[in-house]
């Protein structure tokens, strides 16, 4: 097991700024907020790719 605790706590931080980026454009769809909508989807965007980033492993991991 690669052991990088603080990327994965990021990557959990992550998860839930993207959680809060689908709650926040789907709130704009509901209350016809396009501003909203677009800042939701891009704040999820940039969550999923933090996530991503943060779990991919990297050479200089150690086991």
């Amino acid at each position: 097991m690669i052991r990088a605790e603080h990327r994965i706590v990021i990557a959990a931080v992550a998860v839930f700024v993207s959680l809060g980026g689908m709650v926040t454009a789907i709130r704009g769809l509901l209350f016809d907020l396009d501003s909203l909508t677009r800042y939701g989807v891009i704040i999820a965007g940039i969550g999923v790719a933090c996530l991503a980033f943060m779990l991919n492993p990297r050479p200089t991991d150690r086991p």
